[in-house]
Formats: structure tokens, C-alpha cells, sequence
């Protein structure tokens, strides 16, 4: 297969095109994300109104939130953020499964006792429990397999309070696909009706690591991110992929074919806002992403987060999108020019002209655009970027 480069004007926005993906998403463009985390859930929620063909790749390495009691119960890659952004594009309209979504978005109670919760999760395994018991046959047998799958391997020091039951779900499933992500992402994809395509961005079971400039290392994403412990305190030197979340093992994942078969159907391949490191560079990290991204002639854009982000510190746009350009040039090659793996840089109007002006001088274009609304601030207005995102392909 070969590709051609077909040079076009483009309006910002161009209502033309936004008009005819409202008019028929599901022949909507082929927009391909490296996220992770919730930053891009409202985004993802728009987008379905111009394309239900959107393709997200997460990150399977946290270790914090919702997850970590899974990954240190299962030793499994991390699932909530799979399980998030799926929601994100579940259909939502009469033709979709609002029951299997009301079951999948369920949390247990924080506050309960162990043994009502564990009542609870048998309930649910037998089928009675109003929430499973709402959902048709055969989809309900399904789940409730992927349940019993779970209990059966559940420990009994396991904390139940506050879990997702879509995440048990997908935990139960990954242990009953012989410790494969892939077959239950499948499954979940049609129970839920999902409007696009979500896949882990790799099958390894593996942490993030981070050596910072002051020569410490850290491990683990929510030693990271400054939620669940404090800050860092010192910008980050080298990020990386770890095998243990207890000492440093560094190690390496490989960019699965199924996900490079999905970036050579793309129409435009963006790097999504979110926490920096942990739910964008930790997307770029398996062999292969930077060369597959080189190999693409579509538009590739960067998306830089609003507002003050732990990770990053006082980096600007500049030095963010030199950043991100380093970790690409790390697969696809030192040579590797800029415009194989950066086109455009998408910022909103108030972003001062000192931080991009170093960005444009390497012939990235600065598209600065009016994205944040009064209801939206201090965040992006789904409305405006998903119409940015979509007039460029």
C-alpha cells in the first residue's frame, strides 16, 4: 500500500466539513488519540456527534486510583482508564444499552462493611440484582460470567469499597482470556455500543518510572502525578518503562500490529491534553509508535493541557512540544525530521506569543483558537476543539 499527499486550504473551523460529520458520523473521520486518564472523556463525548469512528489508544500503566487494587491483586496491566474513555463513547442514543451502561458506571458504596459489599457482588453474580438483572439475555449471562471469573479469583484481603464494577468486569474477563486485555476490550466495545475504537496502546504489564534531574528515581504513575503523593520536586530527566513498581527494572513493550494497523487507517493523529508524562509520553513509549507516526502522512497535532499540571512544572508549550518530540525521535530515528511527527500545535487565544513563537520557528503551525467558554474554563469547550479536530482532516 502506498500514499499520496493531497494539499488543501482549510477554514478554522470549516463549517462545510462540520456540517456533513453532523449530518453522518458514522462516516466521520478517523481520529486517532494518545490519551489516557479522564482529561479527554467531555472531549470524547462531543466528538460522537461528528464521527463514530474515533480510535483511542490508552496507557495500561497506571498504578493509582481505581486501578491499583486490581494490578497489585491481579498483576495486571491498569484497566480503569480502558474502561473510562469506552463509557466516554458508549452510545448513548435508544439504539444503545443504557442498562449495561448504568451497571458498567456503578461504584460500590466507600462507606460500607466488607461482608455487605461481598453480599452485593454475589447478588450480582446471580443475576438478581436490579442493575443485572435490567440487562437482556444473552448479554447478561456474559456479564455475569466475567463476575464469577472474578470473585472466583478474588483475594480475601481484596477492598471492594468504591470499585467500579466495570472495572471487575473487565478484570474478570482479562483472567478468563487467559490474561489477555484484548478479547474482553472487544467484548465490552459491543455491550456498551461503543462509537469508535478503544484499545490498549500496548499488552505489556509493565509501570512507569521517571528519573528526575536532582537523581532520583521514581516509580509508579501515582507517585507521579502529584494527586496521590506530593509533587515532585524536581523536573522530570529521563521517563521510562519499568517491570516493577518496588525497585527499577527498566524494561520494553512492543507497538502490537493491531494498533499500527489502526494508525495506518487514520485521518489525523492528535496528542491529546491530560497529565503530560503518565497519559501522553507513556503512550510513545513502546517500539514502534514514533516509527509508525513517521510512516503516516495525515496531519498530527498536539493538544497541550490547560491549567498548571504537577508533572510538568514551569515548562511552557515550547518546551513541551520539544519534549514530546524528543520521545518520538527516540523510535522513529534522531534524524527523523519534525514535520513526520508534529504538524500542528492547537492552543487557545490566551496562551501568550513568548510560548509558541520557538514552536513556529521549527515550522510547526500555532493555530490559536477562542476554546474555552465561559461554562468550560478553566478547560477546553469540547465544542470548539472537536470542530478544530475535525476541519483539519
Amino acid at each position: 500500500m502506498s500514499e499520496i499527499t493531497i494539499t488543501r486550504a482549510v477554514r478554522m473551523p470549516d463549517q462545510f466539513r462540520i456540517e456533513r460529520f453532523l449530518s453522518n458520523p458514522k462516516l466521520g473521520p478517523r481520529l486517532l488519540f494518545f490519551s489516557g486518564g479522564s482529561a479527554l472523556n467531555g472531549v470524547s463525548q462531543c466528538l460522537k456527534r461528528y464521527t463514530h469512528n474515533s480510535i483511542h489508544l490508552v496507557t495500561p500503566f497506571d498504578s493509582g486510583g481505581s486501578s491499583q487494587g486490581l494490578r497489585l491483586a491481579f498483576d495486571m496491566p491498569a484497566i480503569g482508564d480502558l474502561r473510562s474513555r469506552m463509557m466516554a463513547l458508549a452510545d448513548e442514543t435508544v439504539l444503545g444499552h443504557p442498562e449495561i451502561f448504568r451497571l458498567f458506571t456503578h461504584r460500590f458504596a466507600k462507606s460500607a462493611e466488607r461482608a455487605d459489599l461481598v453480599d452485593e457482588l454475589d447478588v450480582m453474580i446471580a443475576g438478581t440484582h436490579p442493575l443485572v438483572a435490567a440487562i437482556d439475555q444473552p448479554m447478561r449471562d456474559l456479564i455475569q460470567n466475567q463476575l464469577g471469573v472474578f470473585r472466583a479469583a478474588c483475594p480475601q484481603s481484596f477492598d471492594l469499597r468504591g470499585a467500579s464494577i466495570g472495572n471487575l468486569i473487565l478484570a474478570g474477563g482479562y483472567l478468563n482470556q487467559n490474561h489477555q486485555l484484548e478479547p474482553i476490550i472487544f467484548l465490552v466495545s459491543k455491550l456498551v455500543g461503543v462509537q469508535g475504537t478503544v484499545r490498549a496502546v500496548s499488552d505489556e504489564n509493565l509501570h512507569l518510572g521517571a528519573e528526575l534531574n536532582n537523581g532520583e528515581v521514581v516509580i509508579g504513575q501515582h507517585r507521579l502525578t502529584g494527586k496521590e503523593h506530593p509533587a515532585l520536586t524536581s523536573p522530570i530527566k529521563n521517563f521510562f518503562l519499568n517491570r516493577s513498581l518496588n525497585e527499577v527494572k527498566a524494561a520494553s513493550a512492543l507497538f502490537p500490529d493491531r494498533n499500527r494497523t489502526l494508525m495506518h487507517s487514520a485521518d489525523l493523529i492528535c496528542y491529546a491534553p491530560g497529565s503530560f508524562y503518565t497519559s501522553l509520553i507513556a503512550n510513545l513509549l513502546p517500539q514502534g509508535v514514533g516509527h509508525a507516526i513517521a510512516s503516516r502522512t495525515v496531519p498530527k497535532v498536539y493538544v497541550p493541557s490547560l491549567g498548571p499540571d504537577p508533572e510538568t512544572g514551569d515548562m511552557t508549550v515550547s518546551d513541551k512540544v520539544d519534549t514530546l518530540l524528543g520521545y518520538l525521535q527516540r523510535d522513529a530515528g534522531g534524524d527523523c525530521p519534525t514535520e513526520k511527527l508534529l504538524n500542528f500545535v492547537i492552543v487557545d487565544q490566551s496562551v501568550p506569543e513568548d510560548e509558541t513563537t520557538e514552536v513556529a520557528a521549527q515550522g510547526i503551525t500555532v493555530l490559536k483558537l477562542n476554546l474555552i467558554s465561559r461554562t468550560s474554563a478553566p478547560y477546553y469547550d469540547p465544542v470548539p476543539l472537536c470542530e478544530a479536530l475535525v476541519s483539519l482532516t
